[in-house]
């Protein structure tokens, strides 16, 4: 039975592939469509479907890509251009000119508080140095951002390029600012087991209230030109040298806890020193605001220069850092030629003689300057400036 079958089966295999391979075309076994679909009709061009080929969609898909990749690319370069840009913009909020300033000051008083200059180069010293530092350029990003923040209208006309006057920093941005800088600053001047000196605090607190009391309202003693000069002859002379000399004296070179009056009346480095930055404080604060007349009469802020006019405070601040400069100069010059040392008698000529030189620089810029004229005022309050730094620099070879 089973051989039958498979006899069948083999017979019957056979015959279909000989069928299939004698046939003309296995085409004609498909069976025409309009033998099940008699209505159907062709398609038109007018109504008929375009499918894309496979190049055309890989062409538009490549397109479609590169914009994506495009948009991209270019959020990303303005996060970018986000994340480095708001530091920089911030570096200008700092008023960079000031804030180089601090930074000098802070290590040219702990050489003039030291004891020898091993002391000085010591590991205490530098630590001290640096975290001192620290906190002073804090303060000084709070009070020269917050007289920025209340100054906004008047910066427009007399200063336009300062950011929040531009529109880079807005108010919001530039309030959290300068209030993580005054806490940061208050804060590592109070907690510091060791660094932390009766001294430094006052340099912190004073300068910081002080400056507040300076720019905003209601006191705003910016508009009183007698009370604005005391202002900035304690924060510059008084509380920054003598507090940061306190502060040496007692945090790094171990010294007794003495305040800052004691040093003032019984040193004479520290109520020298004081006295000389105190007045050109004052010079440079007065100067700064020759160049801004038309700003200050519109916000009603009554500076010298507005009452006196520009040419007479111009040349009045210009006299009086040249007699500062060369006063100093003369006295540290006979100071060197009866001190027996020798080190310390040359370092104190050479002062004196720098002294000079500074205070005949003073006079020649000046006299090429148009008191009128804001581009040049605004060169010759940057040269003072330079010539700050370098009267502590100085400082810190008188010892």
């Amino acid at each position: 039975m089973k051989k039958n079958l498979i006899k069948k089966a083999c017979i019957l295999s056979i015959s279909i592939t000989f069928a299939l391979i004698n046939f003309p075309s296995t085409k004609a076994l498909i069976i025409p469509r309009s033998t099940f679909f008699p209505l159907s009709r062709k398609r038109t061009k007018s109504n008929s479907i375009n499918i894309p080929s496979k190049e055309t969609l890989n062409i538009e898909t490549q397109k479609s890509f590169r914009k994506l990749s495009a948009i991209t690319a270019a959020e990303s370069d303005n996060n970018i251009s986000e994340l480095i840009s708001f530091p920089l913009v911030v570096w200008r909020f700092t008023r960079p000119h000031t804030l180089i300033g601090s930074a000098l000051a802070v290590p040219s008083i702990h050489a003039l508080a030291a004891p020898s200059y091993a002391a000085f180069f010591s590991s205490a010293s530098i630590i001290s140095i640096i975290y001192t530092t620290t906190c002073a350029l804090l303060m000084n990003l709070y009070i020269t951002g917050l007289n920025q923040i209340t100054d906004v209208e008047i910066d427009k006309i007399n200063k336009p390029y300062l950011p929040i006057a531009t529109g880079d920093l807005s108010i919001k941005q530039a309030t959290w600012v300068v209030l993580i800088a005054l806490m940061l600053s208050l804060g590592m001047g109070a907690f510091h087991p060791q660094l932390a000196s009766p001294g430094l605090n006052l340099a912190l607190w004073g300068s910081g209230i002080l400056g507040t009391f300076y720019s905003l309202p209601p006191f705003r003693l910016k508009r009183f030109p007698l009370l604005a000069t005391l202002c900035i002859v304690a924060v510059r002379g008084t509380i920054i040298n003598a507090g940061f000399f306190a502060h040496a004296k007692y945090a790094v070179f171990g010294k007794p806890i003495r305040s800052v009056i004691y040093y003032l009346l019984n040193d004479n480095a520290c109520k020298l020193s004081s006295f000389f930055f105190g007045i050109f404080g004052i010079v440079i604060a007065l100067m700064k605001d020759v160049p801004d007349v038309i700003g200050d009469k519109k916000a009603k802020i009554r500076t010298m220069s507005v009452r006196m006019g520009q040419k007479r405070v111009f040349s009045m601040m210009k006299s009086l850092l040249t007699v500062l400069f060369v006063v100093f100069g003369v006295g540290f010059i006979r100071e060197g030629f009866t001190t027996p040392v020798r080190k310390t008698a040359f370092l104190r000529v050479t002062v004196g003689i720098f002294g000079l030189i500074a205070g005949t620089s003073v006079e020649k810029k000046a006299s090429q300057v148009n008191p009128e004229d804001d581009k040049d005022v605004y060169q010759y309050y940057m040269h003072l400036w330079k010539l700050f730094y370098l009267s502590y620099i100085a400082l810190a070879f008188v010892r």
